[in-house]
């Protein structure tokens, strides 16, 4: 937390000043019971004094000053605030290694139900994007925010031959730039992430270095989901093939272009991705004055203070 007016803060001294005057009129308060009381005849008439029950007001009090001396001072906090205006490309791989079923019931499936609850919990005024890729990527579903058009597209989602993971950086990019600018800021387009889900090598298309290179170019940083077990399988003509997922790339082209990799091995931890991307692509940290919160437990403590003196010496401090 930082302050806008710290210079203010100094007057956090009235406190201490307020606790010694306090107590050096205690000290005066019981050297004059001392000298002038009959205290026999005190215990006799009043034998339940309040104690340090009638501290309680005092402490609750100051602590209502040093509430109130910060909030003048204007504290600042970092805040999560939704953005209001992003566009989001999913970016999935519909190859045929996404039938192997090592992630339950399959890649395919469960990257579907995972992409589908991702976009609904997205902030309302984002632009959502689909890419299907394979051996070419296409643009499914243009930059918009119809969720219902994103979610019959992904559930629409097949499978096809090869894996073009380039092609769908360049497609991904391509939709991004059909969002309009801004009226507010026309030179400053809005931001964008792709969220790039594949689980096999590149091997055809253009190559990924060149498609990371154009991505860093625009500023839009990819968010990569490597998807699958290193030990994945599918049936190809009748033969168990192996479909390894390939983390390491993935990694890289997050790496590359200022964006984070997660590895997902099942449908829960899969969702769970998709929730740090969702908070990630769907916030940005602010700082912001906290004046009122401040202020609003001073007061709270002032009244605590007014109820703790009424009650327990049954007078206002």
């Amino acid at each position: 937390m930082t302050f806008l007016a710290g210079e203010r803060l100094w007057l956090l001294l009235i406190v201490p000043v307020l606790v010694v005057a306090y107590l050096l009129l205690q000290r005066r308060r019981r050297r004059y019971a001392l000298r002038f009381t009959n205290l026999a005849l005190l215990s006799r008439v009043a034998p339940r004094r309040p104690a340090w029950r009638r501290h309680v007001a005092l402490g609750l009090t100051l602590a209502s000053v040093g509430l109130m001396v910060t909030a003048f001072a204007r504290p600042e906090a970092t805040v999560r605030v939704p953005r209001e205006r992003a566009t989001i490309v999913v970016a999935v791989d519909v190859s045929i290694s996404m039938r192997a079923d090592d992630v339950s019931p399959t890649r395919l499936k469960a990257a579907q139900e995972a992409a589908n609850a991702f976009v609904s919990d997205l902030p309302e005024k984002f632009n959502v994007a689909l890419v299907s890729f394979a051996g070419t990527a296409n643009i499914l579903v243009p930059p918009t925010t119809n969720r219902d058009d994103v979610e019959r597209a992904v559930n629409g989602l097949q499978l096809a031959e090869s894996t073009a993971t380039g092609e769908a950086i360049f497609t991904s990019l391509d939709a991004i730039k059909q969002v309009p600018p801004d009226p507010a800021h026309p030179r400053e387009p809005p931001p964008a992430r792709i969220v790039l889900l594949s689980d096999g090598y590149r091997n055809v298309g253009r190559g990924v270095d060149e498609a990371v290179a154009a991505a860093k170019a625009a500023k839009v940083p990819i968010y990569t989901i490597a998807f699958g077990t290193p030990f994945g399988t599918v049936d190809i003509e009748g033969q168990r093939t192996p479909v390894p997922v390939d983390e390491d790339t993935m990694r890289q082209i997050a790496q590359d272009t200022g964006g984070r990799s997660y590895t997902a091995e099942s449908g829960q931890e899969l969702e769970q991705v998709y929730t740090d991307i969702g908070s990630s692509v769907g916030y940005t940290q602010e700082k912001q004055e906290i004046t009122s919160w401040w202020t609003g437990v001073a007061l709270l403590m002032a009244l605590c203070a007014a109820g703790a003196s009424m009650f327990f010496l049954g007078r206002l401090p």
